[in-house]
């Protein structure tokens, strides 16, 4: 019996150059038309920040396993037991994320600017491997030849799993921290944009041999020894399924920094939290299709050699459906900030209300979540 456990694959953020022109663009057009205000009285405040960051999260909502008929037919299997070919369709229980953000505070001013994204992709496979001793079969030598039958019970499943996400934000909005907060503290109320895109590709392949009797083979009333015939079931069950979803909408967000303990030029602590909302209009997709078929085979029998059990046709939908999916999220972490530099760590939680079509054989809305750890680095540049 072996088992080859989930491996995971990560790649770095692909859109830094997208979220960068984009951001520009829309820094320019909205600071030319903005009120400017001399808010802000620390001349060393520098104009931009340049966060990244990871985090660890859980994932919901990456659809339903493929059905296995067969295995209500064999509660007591040995080699369905320890692993069955529907646990071996779970997700890995948490992903890794990547995410950056520019922020530009133009001087004199309580505007604040910024683009964001944040990127994740895993692709997982499996292969759970079961199966007991063999039966093996050994008839009478005639002549110089021997004829050795070996069967046994198994079930192998292969599961693989490709997912990504992308979350673009563009926001302009403006601070009204200083006094409620004190000098280094902030409270900025954001209008913007988000884009975000969810896929995720999925294969499945089960071939089992869940029973398996024997009974002696007789010559007029003599048994035959060491030469037994054979008796078993053997089943295949094979899925793949392709889901998606693009959005893009006005988005709300409320974030805040209140100091506690120390200074900018000597080190300083910040509690952190923010709030999240947003509206996204776009396409959800899926394309799902699974098979099983069940056959009885009986070695050495020659009156019914094979038979099938079933053979069920390929099922499944594909389905393509315009969805407008709500989103909140928020955030709660703390900062250490010296100067220019500061590093951050807390907790996030994003939710997509039925953004993804889960479903196997209909259409089942899904929501999509993130939550998890995160932590990230920040320098200031210019001021």
């Amino acid at each position: 019996m072996s088992e080859l456990m989930t491996t995971s694959n990560r790649r770095a953020i692909r859109w830094q150059l997208l979220s960068t022109a984009s951001a520009m663009a829309l820094l320019a057009s909205v600071y030319t038309t903005g009120e400017v205000s001399a808010a802000d009285n620390d001349p060393d405040r520098p104009t931009f920040w340049i966060e990244l960051g990871g985090e660890l999260q859980h994932v919901e909502g990456q659809g339903d396993n493929f059905p296995v008929g067969f295995l209500s037919t064999y509660p007591d299997s040995p080699v369905l037991q320890k692993v069955t070919p529907l646990q071996a369709q779970n997700p890995p229980p948490f992903n890794f994320g990547e995410d950056g953000k520019i922020t530009f505070q133009p001087e004199d001013s309580d505007w604040v600017f910024s683009a964001a994204v944040r990127y994740g992709h895993s692709s997982t496979f499996k292969h759970v491997d079961h199966q007991t001793g063999r039966v093996s079969s050994v008839p009478f030598k005639y002549g110089t030849g021997v004829s050795i039958t070996t069967v046994e019970k198994f079930s192998n499943t292969q599961e693989h799993r490709n997912e990504s996400y992308a979350i673009l934000d563009f926001a302009a909005g403006k601070d009204f921290g200083l006094g409620l907060f004190g000098k280094n503290g902030s409270s900025i109320l954001s209008l913007g944009v988000r884009f975000a895109q969810f896929s995720s590709n999925a294969t499945f392949d089960v071939r089992a041999r869940p029973d398996l009797r024997t009974k002696p083979k007789y010559y007029g009333t003599y048994k035959i020894p060491g030469n037994p015939n054979v008796y078993f079931h053997t089943y295949h069950a094979t899925g793949r399924a392709a889901r998606s979803f693009h959005g893009i909408g006005p988005s709300l967000s409320w974030t805040g920094s209140s100091p506690f303990a120390g200074n900018p030029q000597h080190g300083e602590m910040m509690v952190d939290w923010g709030a999240n909302a947003a509206l996204l209009f776009g396409k959800q997709r899926a394309r799902v299709q699974h098979q099983e078929s069940g056959h009885y085979e009986s070695r050495g029998n020659t009156n019914a050699p094979y038979s099938v059990v079933y053979d069920h046709l390929p099922t499944g939908h594909d389905t393509i459906r315009s969805v407008i999916v709500p989103n909140v999220g928020g955030f709660a972490g703390l900062s250490y900030r010296i100067e220019n530099f500061k590093v951050s760590a807390g907790y996030r939680t994003d939710f997509f209300f039925g953004a993804i079509d889960g479903g196997i054989d209909e259409r089942k809305s899904e929501n999509v979540g993130f939550y998890g750890p995160f932590a990230t680095i920040s320098v200031g540049l210019g001021g």
